[in-house]
């Protein structure tokens, strides 16, 4: 129950406030146009085939991102989870170390390397640097499952005749799917609308869905922010269906376990 409490004031203060307002008053400005209830910014939306190119730029580059994270994340963590935990620790720090320079300034350090290489203002360019300010979101979580594994499993499935690809494939990898779960999850979502990003280093040649919704808003007609705010909404959507996917997916691999048959 003091738990229960210690949750009071995210609750009944921070949601309402930060997250619950904001989301009223984006609903407010899609929906509503000079007080009254219409559905001309919704159609603006899905009229217009360049919102369609953004969204779809969007979507590519978080799935690439994702994916390119996972591959290179999950064989990351595997080896920190059989070092030393001093080892482990301090490499470690060197993955979360650039998370606490501003994203920004990282993002410009790509700018500059980007454009020495010729590679500036292209979707590789954006999807490099997408990847290079997420991929520690995905090592962490599946490391920590990792290092939670039961080592016994692995013993016995060893001695009972599996070999390492087996015993990876029909022990380690079950057993870590609420790592991978987590990492999908905590990279896809803010690749998805992420903005920043694409803003700097793809120089308007490759435009997100997070730059519309930012060039809306900040062009300070009520109009034109009824387009950003029903583009957020659509966004919000997207992010929330892929969410339950993630959760579903979770539910059914179960949280933990696998076994050697």
């Amino acid at each position: 129950m003091k738990r229960v409490r210690l949750s009071y004031p995210y609750v009944f203060v921070w949601m309402p406030i930060f997250i619950i307002a904001p989301m009223l008053f984006v609903l407010y400005y899609a929906l509503f146009r000079d007080g009254h209830f219409t559905f001309e910014f919704v159609k603006q939306v899905f009229a217009d085939t360049t919102y369609l190119g953004a969204f779809w730029n969007s979507l590519w580059i978080a799935l690439a991102t994702t994916a390119i994270c996972l591959l290179i994340g999950y064989p990351v963590s595997y080896i920190l989870s059989n070092m030393k935990k001093r080892t482990a620790a301090l490499v470690s720090l060197l993955f979360i170390l650039p998370m606490w320079m501003n994203m920004l300034l990282r993002t410009l350090a790509w700018k500059i390397i980007l454009a020495k290489w010729g590679q500036l203002y292209t979707p590789g360019a954006v999807l490099i640097a997408t990847i290079y300010d997420f991929l520690p979101f995905m090592i962490l979580p599946i490391y920590t499952t990792l290092m939670k594994l039961d080592k016994s499993h692995i013993e016995a499935a060893r001695d009972l005749g599996a070999n390492g690809v087996q015993t990876f494939l029909r022990v380690v990898l079950p057993q870590s799917i609420p790592g991978i779960i987590s990492g999908v999850t905590m990279v896809f979502v803010p690749a998805m609308s992420t903005f920043a990003i694409s803003t700097m280093l793809g120089g308007g040649e490759v435009v997100l869905l997070g730059q519309k919704i930012e060039e809306k808003f900040l062009s300070g007609s009520p109009g034109v922010i009824g387009v950003g705010s029903t583009l957020a909404i659509v966004l919000i959507i997207l992010v929330i269906i892929s969410m339950i996917i993630m959760n579903k997916v979770e539910k059914n691999n179960g949280t933990e376990g696998g076994t050697l048959w």
